[in-house]
């Protein structure tokens, strides 16, 4: 090994080995605070960044925000669906609610003269993932999802979502007692070629 390449980060080989997201629905308080938030969203915008666009943006909600989105976003299901189950309408009034911070992270991919728009959203996609690493880095527990309303255009206003941006993830984070379980992952023999054999 020459000098110059990076050592071996042993914590960071174990943490990549039992990573594992934990249900939005097993969080609770204590959230992060703002400032511990503001050091995620530093730590999770250092990704691959072609051009150095920055062809996404956070939207943070927290507080009682939460909740007033939650119950607009539960008006606009009902619309869309009149007869749906009053279980059903209770689980849409807590979309945002599950958690103590929910952060949507929101590709901002247009065309370029240069960089390739399936490059920018990519780089969209590592924010996301980067955000999940900084929440656990950081002690917190985080899930990565992407729900009805992220592909909606009415409740993208309620968001605050351009007409122009999509989302690229809804990033919860908070506290969890559970113990995470694994799950079963691909065998390697099914998902890799190498070139040439």
């Amino acid at each position: 090994m020459h000098e110059d390449d990076m050592p071996v980060n042993a914590a960071l080989k174990t943490y990549l080995q039992t990573r594992r997201s934990i249900p939005a629905l097993q969080m609770s308080e204590p959230g992060p605070s703002r400032s511990e938030i503001e050091e995620m969203l530093v730590l999770a915008s250092r990704v691959p960044d072609h051009g150095k666009l920055a062809p996404w943006r956070f939207i943070v909600y927290a507080g009682a925000e939460r909740e007033r989105v939650s119950l607009e976003l539960a008006g606009i299901a009902l619309a869309n669906k009149p007869d749906m189950p009053e279980e059903m309408v209770a689980i849409e009034k807590t979309r945002l609610t599950r958690a103590p911070v929910v952060i949507a992270v929101v590709s901002r991919a247009a065309p370029h003269v240069k960089i390739p728009e399936w490059e920018q959203l990519m780089s969209a996609g590592a924010v996301c993932l980067n955000l999940v690493f900084a929440a656990n880095a950081m002690g917190f527990a985080a899930n990565w999802l992407s729900e009805w309303f992220a592909f909606d255009k009415a409740a993208h206003e309620i968001l605050g979502i351009e007409p122009h941006e999509r989302v690229s993830g809804f990033i919860h984070i908070g506290t969890s007692t559970f113990q995470p379980t694994d799950r079963s992952r691909p065998d390697l023999a099914d998902i890799v070629t190498f070139a040439g054999e």
